[in-house]
């Protein structure tokens, strides 16, 4: 079995699509990022690569590189997932939470998790995704920005 905890966060900016979970959510601020800027996806994304010592998502897509910019997250996601199955491991589960003052995200959350199951080669019962206020304190609370905690396990097949 292996471990891995990812976190992530991005700024809110007006003229952005606000991307959590592969989801587009209504909202008038999105996050800036050079990718889509999913940091739900891009925590989950450094959690796998943490749990195998693969380094982080910067190493693997770094925002340098033209052809990712406004990248779709899923696609890194999937192509982080590709790594640990060429390790030998596969997901055993996930756990994450979003940080975010504003929007409400309850109602967007299973979407989030299908995408997501879909994404790592899992059922929808391995995947958690859980969103909470930060009580109008830090950079969520402030409505600065966004932040994901992401924690895996994986097993060896």
């Amino acid at each position: 079995m292996r471990i891995g905890i990812g976190y992530d966060v991005h700024r809110l900016v007006e003229g952005r699509k606000l991307i959590l979970g592969g989801v587009e959510i209504p909202f008038e601020k999105g996050l800036l990022g050079h990718s889509d800027a999913d940091v739900l996806l891009h925590a989950i994304t450094d959690a796998l690569l943490g749990a195998l010592a693969l380094g982080d998502i910067g190493k693997h897509f770094p925002d340098t590189d033209g052809k990712l910019l406004h990248i779709d997250s899923r696609i890194l996601l999937r192509k982080a997932y590709s790594l640990v199955k060429e390790k030998g491991y596969k997901l055993q589960n996930v756990d994450t939470v979003i940080c975010a003052q504003k929007p409400k995200l309850q109602e967007y959350l299973i979407k989030m998790r299908t995408n997501i199951a879909s994404d790592l080669e899992a059922e929808i019962e391995q995947i958690s995704v859980k969103a909470t206020t930060e009580e109008r304190l830090g950079i969520s609370g402030s409505e600065a920005g966004m932040t994901a905690y992401a924690t895996v396990l994986l097993i060896k097949i």
